[in-house]
């Protein structure tokens, strides 16, 4: 795997952001400081990495800003130099904001024809801001359809798909490291929790200065019944 350019030790602290709509990296610095909420100001160049998910069907692309606003993937097509093309767009003006700066997980579904095992170059549009990523090939197994799976974004940060109400996604509550594995504890629903019955991707990001991207196996527990009893699945890289 191609060394990713690392992130400061600093910005490896838990992350737990829930994303409802939905590793070799490349990261894009962006030209100027950002802001809270939408998309980067005009003529910055956009602060991007991404992750394999779902046995190299999806990835989670992630990009940073207000941790309650992430955008959602719009449009993406194969273009025909290989390369995926996607455009992120806001939710609405409707939907409030967090005044935090944070990366956040957009979950993509890349166009048949894309060839998981060769890896992929991906050029994002999001608003006014521009900013590409490449994934190294895919090299892992195509799970079960509604099975967990996680992928490398960068050393220390890490995506993971789950699956089940798109109103109760999971929180990352605790990650530890033992060897070669990852354990990431959900954060325990309240008792009166209601959930709608509908079976979609939920998407966080958890990281861990503690590990890197030769961790190859993560364990899920807690969170309520779905992961009552522990899920090992393997960590794309």
């Amino acid at each position: 795997m191609t060394a990713p350019r690392r992130r400061p030790a600093t910005l490896l602290a838990l992350i737990g952001a829930g994303v409802l709509l939905f590793a070799g990296c490349a990261t894009a610095a962006p030209a100027s400081g950002g802001a809270s909420g939408g998309a980067e100001p005009t003529g910055t160049e956009l602060e991007l990495d991404a992750g394999w998910l779902d046995g190299g069907r999806q990835v989670a692309l992630v990009t940073w800003g207000s941790s309650g606003c992430v955008p959602s993937a719009t449009d993406v097509s194969l273009q025909a130099d290989g390369s995926v093309a996607v455009t992120l767009e806001d939710l609405g003006d409707d939907v409030a904001c967090t005044a935090d700066y944070a990366p956040r997980a957009s979950l993509v579904s890349l166009p048949e024809g894309v060839d998981a095992a060769s890896g992929v170059d991906i050029v994002v549009s999001y608003g006014d801001a521009r900013g590409e990523t490449d994934l190294d090939a895919f090299a892992g197994t195509t799970p079960e359809e509604y099975t967990p799976s996680a992928g490398w974004i960068d050393d220390g940060m890490f995506a993971i798909l789950t699956w089940g109400s798109s109103t109760c996604a999971p929180r990352v509550n605790e990650v530890t490291v033992d060897g070669d594995t990852v354990t990431v504890a959900f954060v325990e629903p309240p008792a009166d929790q209601v959930c709608t019955m509908d079976m979609a991707p939920r998407v966080v990001l958890a990281t861990t200065p503690d590990a890197s991207d030769d961790a190859t196996q993560l364990t899920l527990t807690g969170g309520g019944a779905q992961f009552a009893t522990p899920v090992t699945v393997p960590i794309a890289g």
